[in-house]
């Protein structure tokens, strides 16, 4: 009970923090925002505090109350702000360079290690013949789909227990990392489409998805009461993650279109409310320490990642696609339903239905990838 104490004194310190920052109009602070978002605090301070007081939070009730209930309810709440016309203003090339994203993360590995036979013997010996290709299955398998994709193909490659609890380490810290370059990386957007000659432009959303519906509080009361009882219901009829996220989403996207007097502005304040929540009960798990890898495993796997992100950035000037979706498609891939939509918010609020919809594509698509990587590795 007082490790739950701590950790909701913890929530509440930190979005309480976040909401002074994000008040705050002082140059100084702004320009620390500007390559520090506010939101990216709610990642960082959780885990300032664990680690300066030596606290394991890893295992709090609130991790489970947020898979649960707080993560349904953000995806309810952001994927109602989204009207149909704005979702068919995607268009197919932000798709294609996803998919661009998902392709490199599940050929790299087995490509990278084919590399290490000409640059080191040593380091392809420990991938192939002490067999440490099987520890970076089950890596793809959480990148594209998640943790349960990544329980399934351990099991499918058989990767022994020590090695895929180093993984899972390395796993996190890696992903971590990579979520604070792509918070920085998506502030400097325009910058990249300047420097690469793109013309593309993110279609302007705001005025449409945010001025639908009434602002009185008859219509908060529906909105609310609707969003709860289909929540209540789906967590009753099904215990599957992937099946609620998939199911819930479709709903908002439904009640959002659909339902008479619907509040968009409440639901996208109240999305990115809920997703600074998320966040920082993400930043309890925080923990850089009990890694314990070869360095030749650990270097694969950031090369892996830089060169992920530099065939993205490829594919967005091949496709003239605005390099916002980079890091937007990125994290849908690696950090899925709660990271995503985080560091689109660092762009747009707007664009965090869209990043939604492309962790899902990734969820649902991340036992197929991790199968092809397996087959590759099976090559050698």
């Amino acid at each position: 009970m007082v490790n739950e104490s701590i950790a909701t004194l913890i929530i509440i310190i930190t979005v309480g923090a976040i909401g002074w920052l994000n008040r705050q109009e002082a140059k100084w602070i702004q320009e620390l925002l500007n390559w520090f978002p506010a939101i990216l605090f709610a990642y960082v301070i959780p885990a300032l505090i664990t680690q300066v007081g030596g606290l394991d939070l890893s295992s709090v009730y609130l991790h489970s109350l947020s898979r649960n209930w707080i993560i349904p309810f953000a995806i309810m709440m952001v994927m109602s702000a989204l009207s149909v016309p704005q979702l068919k203003k995607v268009g197919a090339r932000p798709i294609m360079l996803f998919v661009s994203g998902s392709l490199a993360i599940a050929s790299l590995p087995a490509i990278l290690v084919g590399l290490t036979k000409f640059i080191s013997a040593d380091a392809y010996s420990l991938f192939i013949n002490q067999q440490y290709w099987r520890g970076l299955v089950p890596i793809v398998g959480s990148w594209i789909g998640g943790s349960t994709s990544q329980l399934v193909l351990k099991e499918l490659v058989d990767c022994p227990e020590s090695l895929f609890l180093s993984v899972i380490v390395l796993d996190n810290i890696l992903v971590n990392l990579w979520t604070i370059l792509m918070f920085q990386g998506i502030k400097r957007s325009d910058l990249l489409n300047k420097y690469f000659s793109i013309e593309a432009s993110m279609p302007a959303l705001q005025e449409e998805g945010v001025t639908l519906g009434s602002r009185q509080r008859a219509s908060i009361l529906v909105t609310v009461l609707s969003i709860s009882v289909v929540v209540i219901l789906i967590n009753i009829v099904t215990d599957t993650y992937l099946v609620r996220v998939v199911t819930l989403s479709i709903i908002g996207l439904v009640l959002g279109n659909f339902v008479p007097h619907w509040n968009h502005p409440f639901v996208l304040k109240a999305g990115a409310l809920l997703i600074i929540i998320i966040m920082s009960i993400l930043g309890l798990r925080l923990d850089f320490s009990g890694l314990s890898l070869p360095v030749s495993f650990v270097m694969l796997c950031i090369v892996w990642l830089l060169c992920h992100y530099m065939v993205m950035i490829v594919i967005a000037k091949l496709l003239n696609v605005h390099m916002a979706w980079v890091p937007i498609a990125s994290m849908a891939n690696l950090g899925g339903i709660s990271t995503a939509p985080a560091v689109t918010s660092a762009y747009n609020k707007t664009w965090m239905p869209h990043a939604i919809l492309l962790a899902i594509l990734s969820m649902v698509t991340g036992n197929f990838w991790g199968m092809f990587t397996f087959y590759l590795f099976n090559q050698f």
